[in-house]
């Protein structure tokens, strides 16, 4: 909306650049407003290859589509036995089925277990606090600024041990209703209302012509996993694990730490990586 870019060129803090410089980004911020407006506010962004409208909704929907694509259900049929799920960012690559943290998830009959790490300065996001009285995961866009984030002591790695059935219960389900497709979007409709939704500005571009290529702002909504840990129905436990099982690898200027450090040597370690 017109209104929203307005607030995030406007009225949030902003750089002031020379005098040149500023009228050519004020200008520029004039000409998005406008295109929002004629392209029509609030509605779908299509304007662009299919591929490059595309964007992710949150990781809160990764779990769920388990439950809708019949995977889960799939899965339990052929491993009746199975009781334990393990999430996690694909960034945080030195996760691995690790037996002492699953056997104390066990032990903890917990319906989540939580992997954090000791922040350090790279580690953007959330992280864990006690929120009046309750020990959660907070979202970094749940903060009311970026410094806040480093009052957290632990950082949220995003991996997390997951008991099966205590998680159904959580959307009102049993193994034996993965079948019911109605009554599973209903559960998962359901949850989904408790979770909150973030919503954020970001560029996308449009290419065209000979490596010509236009940006626009678009608004992406999402929700994150995180957030069960704040549901008075999830029984939620915390361990710390090491950095190099933990640490989310989310830009390349953190491949110098990560390799120095030893956690690249722990990744290759994990197993024979073959040819």
């Amino acid at each position: 909306m017109a209104r929203d870019l307005r607030f995030a060129w406007e009225e949030q803090p902003q750089q002031l650049l020379d005098e040149r410089q500023q009228k050519v980004r004020e200008s520029l911020h004039t000409a998005l407003i406008n295109w929002a407006r004629t392209a029509g506010e609030g509605s779908d962004y299509v304007d662009n290859l299919p591929l490059q409208c595309l964007h992710p909704v949150g990781h809160w929907f990764e779990i769920p589509n388990l439950l809708r694509n019949g995977v889960l259900a799939d899965l339990l049929r052929q491993r009746p036995g199975l009781q334990t799920l393990l999430l996690h960012n694909v960034d945080a690559v030195g996760v691995d089925v690790d037996a002492a943290l699953l056997g104390w998830h066990l032990r903890t009959g917990a319906t989540m277990s939580v992997e954090v790490i000791g922040r350090q300065i790279d580690d953007r996001g959330g992280g864990l606090a006690r929120v009046d009285g309750r020990l959660r995961l907070v979202e970094g866009l749940a903060l009311p600024n970026e410094a806040d984030e480093f009052k957290l002591s632990y950082y949220n790695s995003n991996t997390f041990w997951l008991d099966v059935d205590r998680l159904l219960a959580v959307f009102d389900l049993s193994r034996a209703d993965l079948g019911d497709a109605t009554r599973v979007e209903e559960a998962i409709r359901a949850v989904g209302a408790r979770m909150p939704t973030y919503i954020t500005l970001k560029d996308v571009k449009k290419r065209w012509g000979y490596g010509q290529e236009d940006v626009f702002p678009v608004a992406q909504f999402e929700k994150l996993w995180g957030d069960m840990t704040a549901l008075s129905d999830v029984e939620t436990r915390y361990v710390v694990v090491p950095r190099r099982r933990g640490q989310n690898l989310k830009d390349v200027a953190q491949l110098d730490g990560w390799l120095r450090d030893g956690s690249a040597a722990h990744v290759e370690a994990l197993c024979d990586w073959g040819a």
